[in-house]
């Protein structure tokens, strides 16, 4: 079993002892993504690049499981591999992105 396969075995005994799958459709639990991603990024509002990398550990280690948890139980519900999307994306990206073209700058690949 992978890691992440153990993750979402406890992510999904954790929803399950309390009859949470009801409530966790695809709109929901992408709306809890992204209100998570909120939060995480209340965490750097208003605070400088120096200041934002002196932010609260915990806070943002917080943040950022609520966002995954919720991340690998929408995978789950549509039985995506978590891994093979991401190395996927990966893939694709560096299509979009060649290192000739985007190394040192942050622009957009259709502006390449």
């Amino acid at each position: 079993m992978t890691d992440i396969q153990q993750i979402t075995e406890v992510l999904l005994k954790f929803r399950d002892e309390r009859n949470w799958a009801q409530f966790h459709d695809s709109k929901n639990l992408a709306t809890a993504i992204s209100i998570e991603a909120g939060e995480l990024n209340e965490l750097f509002l208003w605070k400088g690049i120096e200041e934002s990398e002196q932010v609260d550990r915990q806070r943002l280690k917080e943040e950022l499981a609520d966002i995954f948890a919720f991340c690998f139980l929408l995978a789950e519900k549509h039985k995506f591999d978590v891994k093979e999307i991401v190395l996927e994306k990966i893939a694709a990206n560096a299509e979009k992105y060649p290192v000739s073209k985007s190394k040192d700058t942050a622009t957009k690949y259709t502006d390449l």
